[in-house]
């Protein structure tokens, strides 16, 4: 029986669509693949997001960023000395892309210009670190990703 070239295009135009839904079905089945979204309350994060901007710009305008230095005892994160250390609060939240189970909060309470997190709380790989702090009513923001190894 011979083919012509109608029922041969014919026929790869039902291949193709067949291939391509075969690997639609197969991917919407898999389990492994995580369809969720980055955070759970996506949205509400969203609405804030021009709150973030305002407190990281307030933070560059007014000359008060923080420093974030690895050391063997964790991370450290610096700030700046000319501030008064009691009027300093807010939190800092370690986000880890890869496992939400691992993301952390700490509040920040200084009695010293710089914060510790320490090297037992943290895995190595890639994290997301927001410190959202208050100074005299003023709201900050420090925004940084790091991959962090353990120096031991």
């Amino acid at each position: 029986m011979k083919i012509n070239w109608g029922t041969g295009i014919v026929l790869a135009f039902i291949g193709f669509i067949s291939f391509i839904l075969f690997f639609v079905v197969r991917m919407s089945m898999d389990h492994k693949a995580n369809h969720d979204l980055v955070t759970e309350n996506y949205y509400r994060a969203e609405l804030g997001y021009q709150n973030e901007i305002d407190a990281e710009n307030n933070a560059h305008a007014k000359e008060v960023d923080l420093k974030l230095e690895t050391t063997d005892k964790g991370l450290k994160l610096v700030f700046p000395k000319n501030l008064d250390l009691e009027n300093i609060k807010g939190t800092v939240s370690l986000y880890r892309p890869s496992n939400k189970h691992v993301d952390f909060d700490l509040p920040v309470s200084l009695s010293q210009d710089y914060l510790l997190i320490p090297d037992k709380r943290l895995l190595d790989g890639r994290w997301d670190i927001k410190v959202y702090w208050e100074y005299k009513g003023e709201i900050y923001l420090f925004k940084k990703k790091i991959t962090y190894h353990d120096n031991k």
